[in-house]
């Protein structure tokens, strides 16, 4: 399943992921601060084991957006957003909001209620998102602090709120 967004010079195609996909996602990763790089094994096994619930975004044969996620396995009715990457050539133009929508679209019927990920505090772009998906898809969207960066991340990490949208319609 795939679909077209729009862009000034060629279309970008949204589908599902391949293990083919792997070290570009990791690429992808790397060039979007601040995101946490993982492993590219890591990328490839979300671009494999979780292609379902992920979705590449595609442009003239690159990858340039990619939003990894999974059904939490004690509450398959919950989507978990992992990470949302897009390519700092096409940002601007909404294709996080729509990879959401093509991962949304695609778990119509699966029993998907909720979206949750965490998002740090000061990630201005990750909160503008998630609000803005949850308007447009008519959900609440709430916000609890969840991971603290002394007891679990050593200081290493900053906390992390997790936000969960929903029921989705």
């Amino acid at each position: 399943m795939s679909d077209k967004a729009s862009s000034e010079s060629s279309p970008i195609e949204l589908r599902m992921p391949s293990l083919a996909d792997g070290v570009a996602v990791n690429n992808l990763v790397e060039r979007c601060q601040p995101l946490d790089t993982n492993s590219t094994y890591c990328n490839l096994l979300q671009c494999g084991h979780f292609a379902s619930t992920s979705v590449a975004a595609e442009k003239d044969g690159e990858i340039v957006g990619f939003v990894s996620g999974y059904l939490l396995p004690n509450r398959p009715n919950t989507l978990f957003i992992w990470q949302v990457a897009v390519s700092e050539e096409v940002r601007g133009r909404g294709l996080g909001k729509k990879m959401l929508q093509h991962i949304v679209n695609r778990q119509r019927g699966s029993g998907v209620k909720y979206i949750e990920t965490t998002i740090t505090e000061d990630n201005d772009a990750s909160w503008g998102l998630f609000k803005v998906f949850a308007k447009q898809v008519n959900a609440d969207l709430q916000a609890v602090d969840w991971l603290d960066a002394l007891e679990h991340f050593d200081g290493q990490h900053d906390s992390e709120t997790l936000v969960k949208i929903g029921p989705l319609h």
